[in-house]
């Protein structure tokens, strides 16, 4: 599986406070673009898996609602994440 403990405690670890705090929107957006980028390249090769495709729009729309909220709360943290992830806004 592509994404195992190991990682998901990495990248929690990097972007999140600390490894056990699974709940801040950093950690959570830094997971949901890890995940956005596995679909995206499976999407490249198996064009006609629809599953796939619509969990993709899904997961890109959670990450945009939480991206918003952090927009709303704290703009700092916003453009931080932004930047460290490199997405486009």
């Amino acid at each position: 599986m592509y994404l195992t403990k190991e990682v998901k405690e990495e990248i929690f670890a990097k972007h999140g406070k600390s490894a056990t705090n699974t709940g801040s929107a950093e950690g959570q957006i830094a997971l949901f673009t890890f995940r956005i980028a596995h679909l995206t390249e499976h999407l490249k090769k198996n064009r006609h898996d629809y599953n796939t495709e619509r969990s993709l729009v899904l997961l890109v729309g959670k990450r945009r609602s939480l991206l918003d909220y952090l927009k709303k709360k704290e703009i700092n943290r916003y453009r931080e994440i932004i930047k460290e992830l490199n997405i486009r806004k």
